[in-house]
């Protein structure tokens, strides 16, 4: 997606994530795209995902943004295939919420390094470091946008499985009408059943 020259980047809150191996850090961009502050951290492993979910539903996010780890020549490795993995897994929980990986080179350092000249000892940035990171990585892309007037990094595509078994596609069962209810209900059948031994209702 191309914008135009001079154009401000999209409205809409954005959410990124550094995915971690036992935490991930989340991030969030204020509505007009300008600001990007550390939210949160959720625990890697069971759920994560459902409450990566609920957070993009809370915040009303337009987009999810995941780092992708390269090394310093761009090159992927074993980390990156775990990171599309990951992106993989949450652009199918979230559909259709679009869900793009982003570069996200020296971001760690970066927010050590920030949260350091803030004051923070070793222990204080492992607990907010995750986040910020995320925060560093969302700054990134929203200055990439304001740059270039492309939307940033790579849209995660859903496999066709994916795509068929993802929450928006799966099918919505309609609540049965009160007429149907009455004519399965137990009640219902069992004093059907007394009138027609009467030979009521004939």
């Amino acid at each position: 997606m191309l914008l135009r020259t001079g154009d401000l980047v999209r409205d809409g809150v954005r959410l990124a994530v550094d995915p971690g191996t036992v935490r991930i850090g989340v991030a969030r961009s204020d509505h007009s795209g300008i600001i990007a502050t550390p939210l949160t951290v959720v625990r890697r492993g069971k759920g994560d995902l459902d409450a990566l979910a609920s957070l993009a539903a809370a915040e009303e996010a337009i987009e999810i943004l995941v780092g992708l780890p390269r090394s310093l020549s761009g090159r992927e490795g074993p980390a990156a295939a775990t990171a599309r993995q990951f992106a993989s897994d949450l652009a199918a929980r979230v559909a259709p919420l679009p869900v793009r990986l982003v570069d996200e080179r020296f971001t760690t350092s970066t927010a050590h390094e920030a949260l350091r000249a803030g004051g923070k000892d070793s222990r204080a940035r492992r607990q907010t470091v995750d986040s910020a990171a995320a925060a560093v990585l969302l700054e990134a892309a929203l200055e990439s946008e304001r740059r270039t007037g492309r939307v940033p990094g790579e849209l995660v595509e859903l496999t066709a499985r994916q795509a068929r078994t993802s929450p928006s596609a799966l099918p919505v069962t309609p609540a049965p009408s009160a007429a149907s209810a009455a004519a399965t209900s137990p009640v219902r059948s069992a004093s059907a059943a007394r009138r027609n031994d009467h030979g009521e209702g004939a």
